[in-house]
């Protein structure tokens, strides 16, 4: 395709700063631009097998604990997120039940929360609300030193960074820049891929078999790398 074409089709404000980083070259240009996209492909694919293992064994802790339909008591009156300082979390439960109506079911439910309602659950307001036991879904995970407390923040802090980059590939934007720069790079990608691995591994997920055939991070940065 005509760079001409292609910019017409993606726009000329999108393009720029791919134009930018490959010195001009609208041929390189669209080369970026594909491979950042390839890059969005096999790094969602990652972090929907995440978002998936996380919610199940979030929902597997509770249910055990408190009880199969553990999301709906949880905001029902008196439940343990029926509370001011749990009101969003609330909120966000309350809609997805409302939303579900007559076909609701708890695993329906499981299903319509986003990746953000896993994430605050690690918060402290939730996390203490259900009882201060949800690290136990990280059963690998390494044990606090002086220097690092490996608890409920640090576990809250990491996912917001997998989630802020599921929200970037959601929204077409690109992981294939040097963060806060201009230049190609891998770096971020690969960050976030090792940072998804880890946390695979502190669940005790075999991250290798779970994503055999579908994971082919390295090889698509390495090509970028080499662009």
């Amino acid at each position: 395709m005509k760079y001409a074409d292609f910019e017409q089709i993606i726009s000329a404000p999108r393009l720029g700063r791919y134009v930018r980083a490959c010195g001009n070259n609208t041929k390189k240009a669209m080369m970026l631009y594909r491979l950042n996209l390839r890059l969005s492909q096999e790094l969602y694919t990652v972090v929907s097998c995440f978002e998936i293992a996380l919610r199940n064994a979030v929902d597997a802790h509770y249910t055990a604990r408190l009880g199969s339909d553990w999301l709906r008591n949880a905001v029902a009156p008196g439940g343990i997120f029926d509370t001011n300082r749990c009101r969003k979390t609330a909120d966000v439960i309350r809609t997805g039940i409302r939303r579900l109506g007559p076909l609701y079911t708890h695993h329906k439910l499981v299903a319509e929360m986003d990746f953000g309602l896993w994430r605050y659950l690690f918060a402290q307001p939730q996390f203490y609300a259900a009882h201060q036991t949800l690290l136990q879904i990280f059963p690998a995970k390494p044990s606090s030193t002086p220097l690092i407390q490996y608890n409920q923040t640090l576990i809250f802090n990491e996912l917001a960074q997998v989630n802020d980059v599921r929200n970037r590939m959601a929204h077409h934007e690109p992981i294939c820049f040097q963060v806060g720069g201009a230049a190609i790079s891998s770096a971020y990608v690969r960050q976030q891929y090792g940072l998804i691995k880890t946390l695979f591994q502190w669940m005790g997920v075999d991250e290798a078999d779970l994503l055999y055939g579908l994971d082919h991070i390295e090889a698509v940065c390495d090509k970028l790398d080499r662009l």
